[in-house]
């Protein structure tokens, strides 16, 4: 018998709360690793403000400030849209947004990222991921892809690499994932 997605996805969402409690210096473990993602100094890196035990990328994002990255966190501007990202800068404070997500304001500058740390709840060995299911990530890849070339970097506990997962043909592969475990690249295939 096959598991549906929203089941596999409800299965997934337990094991990385147990991850979450089981990995309580999951920030000191993934900051070993930030050199090996080779982000180049000055770089847009779009973030996220983790939530519900998603592997927490704010030591990766304080890191990059030190490489005076620009940091650009997501706005959902509407359902079936792709997200619209807002340069962040200190001081600044996200107010809820949608889904109750800490969001930039819509009158923050827009930036485009060419590094995208992405939140999911499971991978494969191959960059696939597993998101929500509400395709946000996915239509944000496809638009700035089809415009410039971006990198997608997956933040993950190890534990949530699955065998197999289930796809669709819209379904954007990561470039990379960073885990506590270190850093593994992903062969992109396009077109």
């Amino acid at each position: 018998m096959t598991v549906s997605k929203a089941e596999f996805r409800n299965n997934m969402r337990k094991r990385r709360a147990d991850l979450a409690r089981a990995h309580p210096d999951f920030a000191r473990a993934v900051a070993e690793h930030v050199a090996a993602l080779k982000i180049a100094d000055s770089a847009t890196v779009g973030g996220y403000i983790a939530i519900n035990d998603e592997a927490d990328p704010h030591i990766i994002l304080k890191m990059l400030t030190s490489q005076n990255c620009e940091l650009a966190f997501p706005r959902v501007v509407a359902k079936g849209e792709p997200l619209a990202f807002h340069r962040w800068q200190p001081g600044r404070v996200m107010a809820e947004g949608a889904y109750g997500i800490p969001e930039p304001s819509k009158d923050w500058p827009l930036a485009y990222p060419k590094i995208l740390l992405v939140p999911l709840l499971a991978f494969d060995a191959n960059g696939h991921r597993l998101g929500y299911g509400g395709g946000y990530y996915d239509r944000t890849l496809d638009f700035l892809r089809a415009n410039s070339t971006v990198r997608a970097i997956g933040v993950a506990y190890a534990g949530q690499e699955v065998d197999a997962l289930p796809r669709e043909d819209h379904d954007h592969p990561l470039d990379a994932i960073i885990t506590e475990n270190g850093v593994r690249e992903f062969t992109r295939r396009t077109g």
